[in-house]
């Protein structure tokens, strides 16, 4: 379970499920948490179709069309709950780029064979914290360039600076 602002950052992360697990297990054990989810009178989360409606959280309605594709061309939303579904759907699309964005930066998620579960556990939490970090200080790459070091960058001794001769 996880939840992203809308600048792709991961502000929740429930890692230690199984992925056979029902959606609303795993929302009530987070709610349930010391440390969990905690959400805040008249603020709202957007949840999939596999939640239920309850405070807090707003699922798209069910039996209605949902996804942006089925409004393209002339095909436009009908019904009050087309328009809200609509509109769900373009904002909660962000959750999908934010795990979109993690995998391609991370390939290692996408890998079939894993180490042990505990270790998954870990791997998932550290691939988000790294996100967040690189999404925080705006550096899309993990490995810096080289520069190159010119002779007169060279500090030499009485610049704050000792000579140590190792070998003595």
């Amino acid at each position: 379970l996880a939840l992203v602002d809308f600048d792709l950052k991961f502000t929740y992360v429930l890692a230690g499920w199984e992925g056979s697990a029902h959606d609303a297990n795993i929302l009530s054990d987070s709610m349930s948490r010391p440390d969990g989810i905690n959400i805040p009178n008249g603020k709202f989360y957007l949840g999939d179709a596999g939640y239920a409606c309850r405070p807090g959280l707003l699922p798209p309605f069910r039996k209605t069309r949902y996804h942006l594709n089925k409004f393209v061309g002339r095909n436009y939303p009908r019904t009050p709950r087309e328009l809200f579904n609509i509109k769900h759907s373009s904002l909660r699309i962000t959750i999908e780029r934010a795990f979109g964005a993690l995998k391609n930066r991370f390939r290692i998620l996408d890998q079939k064979s894993f180490p042990t579960f505990p270790t998954q556990v870990k791997l998932v939490l550290a691939c988000c914290i790294l996100h967040n970090w690189i999404l925080q200080w705006g550096c899309d790459e993990l490995v810096p360039e080289e520069e190159d070091v010119m002779p007169d960058d060279v500090v030499s001794s009485g610049h704050g600076v000792e000579e140590f001769d190792n070998e003595t």
